[in-house]
């Protein structure tokens, strides 16, 4: 899954929180699992064998399943990014100013306006089209405005230009007070665990004692290399690479607490955050497009080959049910550092137990049309 958005600013500029913000930079690891028809060319579809990533015209009725699928639901994540075109892409804008015109909820109408106003390609890298698909999701967390009681990990504003010396501390380094006695504390968990996974994904919900929710986003990174705990566990023979997992991680930290930090530490990646006033409780954080992500209709993207806005067709598996095809008409709306190549995508799962169970589950082929 990891967030996150590869930019000095994350809450407008998306999930790039992680330096694997598709959390499964573990899914680099390796191991599929089950698959039963996500990532194969549909029949009569043949890509380029060429190295490199290649697009190759198909039409909708050779994408598996497309006409399952409620486009009408894909609809109001298209438009959101509309909203953010500002006149950049004049023919995208004119293919928004028709999406507005489709009646709220009306199928027919929708699926009507995606095949006449767009051409599919299937997208492949060095003559396969499968790729990996992952997932994502905002957590929560415990936290409070100060330190004391079981509130003893620091969530850090980024610091001020000019304030860092030439050498940008590693996270064991900020850990230990190498940013200290600067004021950037502004929020205080009391899981130092639930602070990690935050890093991952980017942007969380923090409940304070109150019951009050505060949303925080992120705000920049340290520089240094994105480190997945999974693969320092797999090489520690902790675990196989069948069984990571966030998931599993987590278990294993929950099980080992003396242990625990050091092997977050092993990744010197480091996330800082900033409070997001005024979001509505009701809306998934904005992506790298500036726009609230749309539970199960938003895609992270590498956009360097896939503009951000367009829509994307995604066949993969279900993450909890491997054996089940998933495939869902979605809009590429964010990035994140571990999201690269034609064929990788990341799934925002939402907020919530199910998202987080979602997301830290999938790790599956899958194709994508573009």
């Amino acid at each position: 899954m990891p967030v996150r958005t590869a930019r000095a600013n994350r809450w407008p500029a998306g999930r790039w929180a992680a330096m694997g913000v598709a959390f499964l930079a573990l899914a680099s690891l390796g191991g599929c699992g089950p698959q039963p028809s996500a990532g194969r060319t549909p029949s009569g579809v043949s890509v380029p064998s060429n190295p490199g990533p290649s697009f190759t015209p198909v039409r909708f009725d050779q994408m598996p399943g497309w006409s399952a699928d409620r486009a009408a639901e894909a609809l109001p994540a298209f438009l959101e990014g509309c909203a953010r075109l500002d006149g950049t892409e004049p023919r995208l804008m004119t293919t928004c100013a028709q999406a507005r015109a489709v009646p709220v909820g009306d199928e027919a109408a929708a699926r009507s306006f995606f095949e006449q106003s767009f051409q599919p390609h299937i997208a492949s890298d060095s003559g396969t089209a499968q790729g990996l698909v992952t997932g994502y999701y905002e957590p929560e967390f415990r936290a409070a405005r100060r330190r004391g009681g079981e509130y003893q990990t620091p969530l850090l504003r980024r610091p001020p230009p000019g304030t860092q010396s030439r050498v940008i501390p590693t996270r064991a380094q900020i850990n230990r007070g190498a940013l200290g006695r600067r004021g950037l504390e502004f929020l205080w968990l009391a899981d130092p665990v639930d602070k990690f996974f935050l890093q991952i994904q980017g942007s969380g919900r923090a409940r304070l004692p109150d019951g009050s929710i505060v949303r925080v986003t992120y705000d920049g990174q340290n520089g240094h290399p994105y480190v997945p705990i999974g693969r320092v566990l797999v090489d520690r023979g902790e675990m196989t690479l069948e069984q990571v997992s966030m998931q599993s991680i987590r278990a294993w930290l929950a099980a080992h607490p003396a242990e625990a930090n050091a092997v977050m530490e092993q990744n010197p990646s480091y996330i800082f955050f900033r409070e997001v006033r005024g979001a509505s409780p009701d809306a998934g954080p904005p992506g790298a497009m500036g726009v609230p992500l749309t539970p199960g209709r938003s895609v992270a993207v590498d956009r360097s080959l896939i503009p951000l806005g367009l829509p994307v067709y995604l066949d993969t598996n279900d993450a909890l049910q491997p054996a089940t095809p998933w495939r869902r008409l979605m809009v590429a709306q964010d990035v994140g550092g571990a999201i690269r190549g034609a064929t990788r995508a990341d799934i925002f799962f939402g907020w919530g137990p199910d998202a987080e169970e979602r997301a830290g589950r999938m790790r599956q082929p899958g194709t994508l049309y573009v």
